[in-house]
């Protein structure tokens, strides 16, 4: 279990008002309701940074060449496979 740790923050107060709107809703606390929506904002800043690294990655010549390569490597097994 994760340890907890007592902050505190500001918030616009239409911000907050969301917050405990969404916590009275669903008959959770608005803590939950905080945590939640971090674990899901970094969860979507990690495929960002993914997608960001893929575009790189895309324009970079030797990788793309390197990630070429292996395909023909595979696509040369599956044949060898497939015909015995």
């Amino acid at each position: 279990m994760r340890k907890s740790v007592n902050f505190t923050s500001s918030l616009p107060s239409d911000l907050l008002a969301q917050v405990e709107e969404y916590a009275e809703r669903f008959k959770v606390s608005t803590n939950k309701i905080i945590e939640q929506s971090l674990l899901a904002y970094f969860e979507n800043l990690k495929k960002a940074e993914y997608i960001r690294s893929f575009r790189r990655a895309a324009d970079d010549v030797e990788i793309v060449n390197m990630a070429e390569e292996g395909l023909e490597d595979i696509k040369t097994g599956l044949n060898e496979i497939l015909i015995y």
